[in-house]
C-alpha cells in the first residue's frame, strides 16, 4: 500500500487544526482549500495579499501552486479546480483572472472546474481554491 504525505511548502503556515495543506498518495495530489494569504513569516499572523479579488485569486492560485509544486506536480496535472467566492458579483471578475492566469502559465488543457459561493470564509477574504492533480 502507498503511504500517504502531508505537504506544507515553507511559504505556508502549519494549518491551525489537524489538517495538511496538500496530500499525496501514489499519484494522487490533493490541494486543500487555499486562500489568498501571503507567503507565511515566522512569528506573524497570516495576511491576505489585499483587499481586491484580483490580489487575493493571483495568491490564491500562487498558494495552490507551491502545493502542486511540494508534491512534483504542475498546473497540467490538475484534473479538478474548485473556486469558492463570497460574493455571487464577483463570478465574471473571478472568470477573467483565472482565464487570463492559465493563459500566461501556457496550461495545455483546462482542468475540469466549478465554482460555487460559499459565505464561511473569514472575515476579508473573497476567495478560496482546491485542486486535485494526477501525477504521470
Amino acid at each position: 500500500m502507498t503511504e500517504k504525505t502531508a505537504l506544507t511548502p515553507a511559504t505556508h503556515t502549519t494549518p491551525p487544526a489537524k489538517f495538511s495543506h496538500g496530500v499525496k498518495k501514489g499519484n494522487i495530489l490533493q490541494v486543500a482549500g487555499q486562500v489568498g494569504f501571503l507567503p507565511a513569516v515566522e512569528g506573524q499572523a497570516p495576511t491576505p495579499a489585499g483587499p481586491t479579488l484580483r490580489e487575493q485569486t493571483l495568491q490564491t492560485l500562487a498558494n495552490v501552486r507551491a502545493i502542486l509544486e511540494e508534491g512534483g506536480a504542475t498546473w497540467d496535472d490538475a484534473m479538478m479546480i474548485r473556486v469558492y467566492l463570497t460574493d455571487v458579483d464577483h463570478f465574471a471578475e473571478m472568470n477573467a483572472i483565472y482565464n487570463a492566469y492559465f493563459e500566461e502559465q501556457g496550461l495545455k488543457e483546462a482542468p475540469a472546474a466549478r465554482t460555487t459561493v460559499y459565505v464561511g470564509l473569514p472575515k476579508g477574504l473573497l476567495i478560496e481554491i482546491d485542486a486535485l492533480a494526477v501525477l504521470s
